[in-house]
């Protein structure tokens, strides 16, 4: 019996004019390959997209908060544990367990707290326990809190909350606070060439004299249209490793594999509403290696009738192809919006009905 599972997911869809990740010159990001300019979205813009999702579709507990501001956070909980410790102490109480912990702290901003010195990423559930530790500890007759640097550690190991666990946690001031990711998303392409046009507009002043024939503003705005080739994977051995409990992975699973397909980053969505779903969802469980198809499309698509139909044919012949190099997926489901067949895969009629059928999927599967 072989003892790791993968979850592959892969996704094509359309995107109309928009510029939903765009670089530091406010241009839709780009990438070059098989010789020829592609859309790009990265990899960080769309998990971004999906711990929101995350927040608004799970349960809070679930999911971690990536904050500086680490210490206010525990603190606001040493206080809901016990009304009667005041802020400035909850405050020093939060700030001497965290550190206690292992992450460096700093002054704020406004010196009026300390705050990490670097993003940490800590889930509710862990926060709460170290706020429960921090607000029951005795003082020695310093001031110091009485408290065990491993059982705070064992805190940050245990309970963890899916997305840390999913998109994982470096910590440099100390690597045994590090979590490894269970999850890979890849940065998403178009499936054909682009090119970047470009949106002249100019806004009128309401109140200026009617004389006046002047725009109270011009500029410009930089898009394209694209249909994306998405993809990301799950190492489900070492998720249920991380929570521990297999229905709870298997709850996590089917809400991050929602959340791949229904979530969208938000970069000028108010400029061009480009509220769009995937053409096509497929999911690989696999148990030997996660397998991307982007080499379906090293070739651009050609086409004058529109790109989707002909990069799902390709996705579809791709994965036919690589089987000459990996194992057959132990099950393939897909959800199409056009009546599309894939080899060997079963369709379904809702993302409800594949969303379903992967959770008991996985749940017959045997994990050493």
């Amino acid at each position: 019996m072989k003892s790791r599972l993968f979850l592959d997911m892969h996704i094509i869809q359309t995107l109309p004019p928009s510029n939903i990740n765009r670089d530091d010159t406010g241009s839709p990001k780009t990438s070059m390959y098989g010789g020829v300019r592609r859309a790009r979205v990265s990899s960080q813009s769309w998990k971004a997209a999906m711990r929101n999702y995350f927040k608004e579709s799970g349960e809070v507990a679930d999911v971690g908060v990536r904050t500086k501001d680490i210490v206010s956070y525990v603190a606001k909980k040493i206080r809901d544990i016990n009304n009667t410790i005041l802020e400035k102490e909850a405050l020093d109480r939060a700030a001497q367990a965290i550190e206690l912990v292992g992450i460096k702290l700093k002054d704020n901003k406004d010196k009026s707290g300390k705050e990490a010195k670097a993003l940490f990423f800590l889930g509710d559930r862990q926060a709460t326990d170290i706020a429960k530790m921090a607000a029951e500890a005795d003082e020695d007759g310093k001031g110091k809190l009485m408290l065990d640097k491993k059982d705070l550690q064992r805190v940050l190991k245990d309970n963890v909350a899916i997305d840390i666990a999913l998109f994982g946690r470096m910590v440099a001031d100390d690597p045994s606070l590090n979590e490894d990711a269970s999850s890979q998303v890849a940065h998403a392409i178009s499936t054909h060439a682009v090119q970047t046009e470009f949106d002249y507009f100019t806004a009128a002043d309401d109140l200026s004299p009617e004389d006046n024939a002047g725009a109270g503003m011009i500029g410009n705005v930089e898009y394209n249209s694209s249909t994306l080739y998405r993809y990301a994977n799950i190492a489900l051995h070492e998720f249920l490793h991380q929570l521990k409990d297999k229905e709870s992975m298997i709850n996590a699973v089917k809400l991050f594999v929602e959340a791949f397909a229904k979530s969208l980053p938000t970069g000028k969505v108010n400029t061009f509403a480009n509220q769009t779903l995937p053409g096509i969802l497929v999911v690989n469980l696999r148990e030997d290696r996660p397998v991307s198809l982007v080499s379906a499309f090293e070739t651009p698509v050609k086409s004058e009738d529109g790109y989707i139909a002909g990069s799902i044919k390709k996705l579809s012949d791709e994965m036919d192809n690589v089987q000459k190099f990996v194992e057959k997926p132990v099950k393939t489901l897909y959800l199409a919006i056009n009546n599309v067949n894939i080899s060997d895969g079963e369709g379904t009629d809702s993302l409800n009905e594949l969303l379903t059928k992967l959770g008991e999927e996985i749940n017959r599967y045997q994990f050493n």
